[in-house]
């Protein structure tokens, strides 16, 4: 059964990468109409906003290559997207992977509670607070 699912997540994470292949050019960013004058609404410019590399830019688009820019930003988009979903299907692949495993060894789906060891200083704190008996 966990053989079937790896299988079934393997495909799912093919597609995403097949679909990864076939996307186009792409930039980050948000288009945007701006005015020299906002209030008469006069002197219209188109302006593409974004941040790379912690930093901010704004740049001017032309009016000729705003659809252009906006074919880039929607690609953008989808390869966020497919690579969220790429992050997804491989954490669920490693878990029921690790599930496998365990289920082979013969070990139950959950971890055991492992007993942390105390450190030094936390077992001296412990025992200054502690009452004497």
């Amino acid at each position: 059964m966990q053989a079937k699912s790896l299988k079934k997540i393997d495909e799912q994470i093919q597609r995403v990468k097949n679909q990864l292949l076939a996307l186009g050019p792409m930039r980050p960013g948000t288009l945007s109409r701006q005015y020299r004058k906002p209030r008469q609404r006069q002197g219209a410019f188109w302006q593409i906003s974004y941040t790379h590399q912690m930093k901010s830019r704004s740049e001017y688009v032309r009016p000729n290559e705003v659809a252009a820019v906006r074919r880039e930003i929607a690609e953008f988009r989808r390869y966020k997207k497919l690579t969220v979903r790429w992050v997804e299907l491989a954490l669920r692949r490693s878990q029921t992977r690790l599930q496998q495993i365990r289920a082979d060894d013969g070990e139950s789906g959950s971890p055991q509670e492992e007993k942390r060891p105390e450190n030094h200083k936390s077992l001296q704190r412990r025992r200054q607070h502690s009452p004497r008996e």
